[in-house]
């Protein structure tokens, strides 16, 4: 099959969207499929306000839809909401072609904690952009409810994985990290206001707290809380090696929809602490984690759980599983053009 996955979440970007295509694009590859990826680093782009990491690429529909007519998409899959899948879903809809979209990020929540925004006004976009799609690709049950309660309901699930050759309980601790007071409390991820992470560092909880990953918040959150160490952005061996190093992930974030970090962490051996909010209550049980409104009960109770049972549940998730729910999602898609 030939699949076009369209998309303004690209690399060098970093982030969970990225990662997820990244891994179904290589998976879909493995299994025999042609896949073109239609992304910023293509078009002109400029960056996105209060958050310059992530380019906005100018494209026009004509220029878009010439690139997908060209590789003859059997299946187009729009993975963001942002101007190229714009073009895209315009360009579709002019020529009745079927598409599918994902659901990857709380969009509305993202786009209120950082402008003032009401969640639900964004909503409105959500609902315009995602409506004429065949599919909405979603993570989890939460997720579904979600949009089902904003009156999308053709949500399909779309689960994800972890690269078990990279992380494993075998995985050798990051030196950096080996003397510091115990328990050490790893974050990962965009140092962002959207993630929460200064609820994390506000925490009483003994031992240190590591932040691994960068963004917009990094440089003041860095100046107030002066004890916590700031490692940036880890990738491959060095990355494995912080979650190996950590007795516990910490995971404040409110308003993920999956978080693979969670899962990553798992897979080293690492417990997890989180808030029981969408997210963390569809990926953890209480046997490799713990959840808590109060960040600091959860962390001491995710102490307690075994490195073991963490790595087994952790081996449940794989990208050749969520690569073939990719693709169950797009077999309507493909239907519907053949006939």
């Amino acid at each position: 099959m030939r699949i076009a996955i369209v998309t303004d979440a690209w690399a060098p970007q970093v982030n969970g969207v990225v990662r997820t295509l990244t891994a179904t694009r290589d998976e879909l590859i493995a299994g025999g499929h042609e896949v073109l990826i239609v992304s910023p680093d293509r078009f002109p782009s400029v960056p996105c306000p209060t958050y310059p990491e992530i380019r906005l690429a100018f494209a026009r529909r004509s220029t878009v839809g010439g690139m997908l007519a060209q590789f003859g998409a059997d299946a187009i899959h729009l993975a963001t909401e942002g101007p190229l899948c714009l073009a895209a879903r315009a360009w579709c809809l002019s020529r009745a072609r079927p598409f599918t979209t994902a659901y990857h990020t709380q969009f509305p929540d993202y786009v209120s904690a950082r402008t003032g925004i009401p969640a639900e006004w964004i909503w409105r976009y959500i609902r315009w952009f995602h409506a004429p799609a065949s599919g909405i690709l979603a993570s989890t049950p939460s997720i579904r409810a979600t949009l089902v309660a904003h009156d999308l309901p053709q949500v399909r699930h779309w689960g994800r994985g972890v690269d078990l050759a990279a992380f494993h309980p075998g995985a050798a601790p990051h030196p950096a990290l080996g003397h510091l007071p115990r328990p050490i409390q790893l974050y990962v991820g965009r140092v962002a206001v959207e993630k929460n992470v200064r609820a994390f560092l506000s925490g009483t909880h003994p031992g240190t707290r590591i932040i691994v990953g960068d963004g917009p918040a990094r440089a003041g959150l860095e100046a107030e809380f002066p004890q916590a160490i700031f490692m940036g952005a880890l990738f491959g061996e060095a990355l494995a090696g912080a979650y190996a190093a950590a007795d516990v992930l910490v995971f404040p974030s409110r308003t993920d929809t999956f978080g693979l970090v969670m899962i990553e962490a798992l897979a080293c051996g690492t417990p997890v602490a989180a808030y029981p909010v969408t997210g963390p209550i569809d990926v953890l049980t209480d046997t490799v984690g713990a959840m808590d409104d109060d960040l600091d009960r959860a962390i001491a109770a995710a102490l307690t759980r075994e490195p073991a049972a963490c790595a087994d549940y952790a081996r449940g998730f794989t990208w050749a599983a969520s690569a073939r729910q990719f693709l169950d999602a797009l077999v309507p898609v493909a239907t519907a053009r053949a006939a």
